[in-house]
């Protein structure tokens, strides 16, 4: 900024009182700020010409419109007003290179002219912390000048407050006396006020209220269409599967055969059993002969007797093994196992599964919820599942269990058991389809939403 020539002594006062009524004049902080560092020229000439408040460093300049906050001489300045600010003086008071560091002093040939004057801004109880301005030139500083600036700053500081205050305190007034509030602007203003005609500010305030709109809480599982009340059809003896009788997905009757075992060794025993029979049965007879003439033989007949109710029973167990190598359906339905080919010629043990016989209009959802995305669902909640098939329409479903703990799948991941009925049964409700599981919780704030997961793996991986 151009130097002005120095205002006679009598114009002095005139000056001051002019300021006086400019600062009053003020609508926010940035305006207040510019006419300290700019238009106190009027009372003293200087070349520079800086304000510094307390926690927020250098916020004027003179000559910049807005100081950016990350320049090299703005937080060399700022470091360098923050230790004067410390020594605690109330008057004025001028600073020359000389007074510095040696680290300083070639910053201060770089940014600052010979002679520079330190004014203390005036704290005003609770609602001005004080600062200083910072005033540089080239020529030496008077006396007259310091009184001047001193009282200029005792004058800015008390409307600051005013303005700082003003919206509060003007609608307060006009309450009170019906009228405009003295020494107040005629709108809103103070540091609230400024931040309030920034459309950042707005955005941010956007973004906030978007940040806690309310939102449905979902996660996803993979998903199935499984039976409902589907009838296990298990190995009713230990033995090989010589052949199956109806293929994956068919449609069968009650009592219709389904698959049965070889009957090699059933059928070997069974004929074994029927020798030693006629065998013990010959025996038997002989000695029912014997026992007319002969004591002894007598005797054997209970113990032949017994031998042949054995023998009996025996016969009687191998042919209901013979009778259940046949396996046939309890029930109508389609038949649900894996490729044929696998099962035949396949040893299984007694109670091992082999089929699955269901209704195809009975159907429900299995999906299988992973540790990481187990949150709170009541039952009955909806739940919407993506078919692979058709994953445009989601298939509606509603809650109807929740494992209580998690268990080991196939692929070695736990996971919670989660079943849901489904609202409707169609054409797209085939068993055995797959899709993910949409699931829905309670409503939470969206930036929980957006968190969660985050959040959830940084505690995983912190430890904590």
């Amino acid at each position: 900024m151009a130097t002005s020539s120095t205002p006679a002594s009598t114009d002095l006062l005139a000056v001051l009182l002019h300021l006086g009524r400019r600062a009053r004049q003020a609508e926010d902080e940035a305006e207040l700020g510019f006419i300290l560092v700019n238009e106190t020229n009027q009372l003293a000439p200087y070349r520079q010409g800086a304000l510094w408040l307390p926690g927020e460093g250098v916020v004027t300049l003179s000559g910049v419109v807005m100081p950016e906050a990350n320049a090299p001489y703005v937080q060399w300045l700022s470091r360098l007003c923050e230790q004067w600010s410390r020594a605690g003086r109330d008057k004025p008071w001028v600073i020359q290179a000389a007074d510095l560091h040696s680290e300083d002093v070639r910053e201060w040939s770089h940014w600052l002219p010979a002679q520079a004057l330190c004014v203390p801004l005036p704290a005003v109880g609770r609602y001005f912390a004080g600062g200083l301005l910072l005033l540089a030139r080239d020529l030496a500083w008077s006396d007259g000048e310091l009184a001047l600036l001193a009282e200029w700053a005792a004058i800015w500081s008390s409307v600051r407050v005013l303005v700082d205050q003003g919206s509060g305190l003007t609608r307060l007034w006009q309450r009170l006396h019906g009228r405009p509030a003295p020494l107040a602007p005629a709108k809103p203003t103070g540091r609230l006020g400024a931040m309030l005609k920034r459309p950042r500010t707005w955005g941010w305030l956007l973004l906030c209220l978007l940040l806690l709109l309310p939102v449905r809480l979902t996660v996803l599982a993979p998903a199935e269409l499984v039976p409902l009340n589907p009838t296990l059809v298990r190995a009713p003896i230990d033995g090989v599967i010589e052949r199956v009788h109806v293929m994956p997905n068919e449609a069968v009757d009650a009592q219709r055969p389904l698959f049965e075992f070889d009957r090699t060794s059933i059928g070997n025993r069974l004929l074994i059993a029927e020798r030693s029979k006629e065998t013990v049965r010959a025996e038997l007879r002989q000695h029912s002969q014997q026992a007319l003439f002969d004591e002894s033989s007598k005797a054997k007949l209970a113990l032949l007797q017994g031998q042949l109710a054995e023998k009996q029973i025996e016969l009687e167990y191998l042919r209901e093994l013979d009778q259940r190598s046949l396996v046939s359906a309890e029930r109508a339905g389609i038949v649900l196992y894996d490729d044929p080919s696998e099962w035949v010629g396949r040893p299984v043990v007694t109670g091992e599964r082999v089929m699955v016989i269901a209704d195809e209009r009975e159907a429900e959802v299995e999906a299988w919820l992973s540790p990481a995305n187990a949150i709170s669902l009541a039952m009955g909640s909806r739940v919407r599942v993506y078919l692979n098939a058709d994953p445009l329409r989601p298939v509606q479903a509603s809650l109807r269990y929740v494992s209580h703990e998690a268990t080991e799948r196939p692929d070695g991941h736990y996971a919670y058991r989660v079943r849901a009925s489904l609202s409707r049964v169609d054409e797209r409700s085939r068993i055995g389809l797959k899709g993910t599981a949409k699931l829905e919780g309670g409503r939470v704030p969206l930036i929980y939403w957006v968190m969660r997961r985050p959040v959830a793996s940084l505690r995983a991986w912190l430890g904590i």
